[in-house]
């Protein structure tokens, strides 16, 4: 069998369900056969070229397996494989027989031959080319980098064809006919690599990238290549405010067919298992897994992984995202699932008259500072937040906090103001302004004492009532666990806040030996303080007489005459 039939044999059987997959990796191969079709009409701007499949599985036949049942063997790229390849590969633009694909994202389960991959791709194109090609494998720490590289050299060292024809020195590959180099790359290239000229980068591992810095470096630096190629390739993670995660929902509107979202320069594909499929059928382990769980070894190891994660549930996340390639809203003491939050977004009806209780938390005066109104109306929760950054420490807090605070300005969710600290003056008056805002029958202020005896003070000269709330794990773990039970109870209103949501993302949980919580700062990586506001304030509103919804109770079997 060729390999062209090969290729289009593996289609036919994902597509007759034979080889079973995840609809994602459908809408990939889906998408691929309406390219082929679309083949035959002379409109269209690309064609397929087989010779380049063909070039691709010889040089990769040239290098061997290091490790694992196959170690020492040639390598012989899978039906999977080819696939990968034939897209990224093969699909070139008729205008000038440059690659098609500039960009490609690929999710797959850890021990799929990731990196193995990313090896080839990298020496094929560096080696093949008539060009000076600057290759990087661009992980967030130097050891993940490392891990792609060292693979790499492992090929090139055993390849007795290439002996004599690259050098490695100075921590890169230099092939010495064409002067093209592969080097790897860390996150302190956000600092040394803009003057890099990239035609190929690897993103490696991208969910554990903090930040996209070293992504859109890569990029921007790809300006003026006439034939680029950046390639994301990733497990899943737990992260849903990591930049992976954000293209991971991106190239999903790309592949989907029911989405309008077109992108004919970006190939996709994600290997996962479906919402609804059960970790326990192991049919199912092969749409995250399409090499691993072709082989019994593999499946032995999936097995094994899978009983430890049912052991031990600390370790099912990993499994999740490792093993099931299944991004998991769940950080390790995090406070609470975004998505169960995000569900929640609604526009607030007339609620003036209502009883409005106001958080408020003071950080240093130089750091972020939040104030949130909490009205319980009708047994629902309705949450407004506003949040205070100096705004002479603007451009210092977006880079440290690597977060777009002068779009949040320009949305209205964080107010600057005057001068390099936080101007309290100005907190106060937002307060005011939130009470004149609601008309409400009832308000407090509920504080956390830290810094604001000040203002506390002055709120109640002008007739506010004013409460302190305890900062103890004792005091604040009901109301915490309680607004959390809201908010997955669906009895929680907000209006999409993307401060208030950073908060929640970065808020990680302190127990005790009694199980009680609180969200801490000491322990959380990035700030809290729009939702400790928003605890402060519900620790007290969670126990409003007027919060019950009357005709609920009136119906309920707890009422009676």
């Amino acid at each position: 069998m060729t390999l062209i039939e090969r290729l289009f044999d593996y289609i036919d059987k994902i597509q007759t369900g034979k080889i079973k997959t995840g609809r994602k990796h459908r809408w990939a191969v889906e998408r691929f056969s309406n390219d082929i079709d679309k083949l035959e009409n002379d409109s269209s701007p690309f064609y397929f070229d087989k010779d380049e499949l063909e070039n691709f599985y010889e040089w990769a036949k040239m290098f061997k397996h290091k490790e694992g049942i196959l170690a020492n063997q040639p390598i012989e790229l899978t039906d999977f494989q080819l696939f990968v390849a034939a897209n990224i590969l093969c699909w070139k633009r008729n205008s000038d027989g440059k690659r098609r694909f500039r960009k490609a994202f690929i999710q797959l389960a850890r021990k799929n031959a990731k990196t193995q991959f990313l090896a080839l791709l990298s020496t094929y194109i560096s080696f093949l080319s008539n060009e000076k090609e600057q290759c990087y494998i661009a992980g967030w720490s130097r050891e993940q980098s490392s891990i792609c590289y060292d693979e790499i050299l492992t090929q090139l060292n055993d390849c007795d064809l290439l002996e004599g024809k690259f050098s490695d020195s100075y921590g890169k590959v230099k092939h010495h006919k064409t002067g093209s180099i592969i080097q790897p790359l860390s996150r302190e290239a956000r600092k040394t690599g803009d003057g890099k000229n990239p035609s190929v980068a690897i993103i490696d591992e991208y969910h554990a990238h903090e930040t996209s810095e070293i992504y859109d470096v890569m990029v921007s630096g790809m300006a003026a290549r006439t034939n680029p190629l950046i390639t994301v390739i990733t497990t899943a993670g737990f992260d849903l405010t990591s930049p992976c995660y954000t293209e991971y929902e991106y190239v999903s509107k790309v592949i989907d067919p029911d989405q309008d979202e077109e992108n004919d320069e970006y190939f996709v594909l994600i290997c996962e298992l479906d919402p609804e499929d059960d970790i326990n059928d192991e049919s199912n382990w092969i749409k995250a897994n399409p090499i691993v769980a072709t082989y019994e070894s593999g499946l032995e190891y999936l097995r094994s992984e899978l009983k430890v994660a049912l052991a031990v549930p600390e370790k099912m996340r990993s499994f999740l995202t490792k093993n099931m390639n299944r991004w998991v809203d769940q950080k390790e003491n995090g406070y609470m699932a975004l998505k169960k939050w995000d569900a929640l977004k609604e526009a607030f009806g007339d609620l003036s008259g209502s009883r409005v209780y106001l958080g408020v938390d003071l950080s240093a005066t130089e750091d972020l500072t939040s104030i949130a109104a909490v009205i319980p109306k009708d047994g629902k929760y309705y949450v407004k937040g506003r949040s205070f950054i100096p705004s002479d420490r603007l451009k210092e807090k977006m880079m440290t906090d690597k977060q777009p605070y002068d779009t949040w300005i320009d949305q209205g969710y964080l107010i600057p103001t005057d001068g390099e600290i936080i101007n309290y003056h100005d907190v106060e008056n937002s307060i005011l302004d939130l009470i004149d805002y609601f008309k409400p029958s009832y308000t407090e202020v509920d504080y956390d004492k830290w810094n604001a005896a000040h203002l506390a003070q002055s709120l109640e000269n002008q007739g506010v009532e004013v409460v302190e709330i305890p900062q103890r794990i004792a005091y604040l773990s009901t109301p915490t666990k309680r607004f959390r039970e809201e908010v997955y109870s669906g009895n929680v209103i907000h209006e999409g806040d993307p401060v208030l949501r950073w908060a929640i993302s970065n808020a990680i949980l302190k127990i005790d030996d009694q199980e009680n919580i609180m969200v801490s700062k000491k322990v959380s990586k990035d700030r809290i303080d729009p939702l400790a506001s928003v605890l402060n304030a519900f620790s007290r509103a969670m126990h409003d007489e007027h919060s019950v919804n009357l005709n609920d109770y009136i119906m309920s079997d707890d009422f009676s005459l």
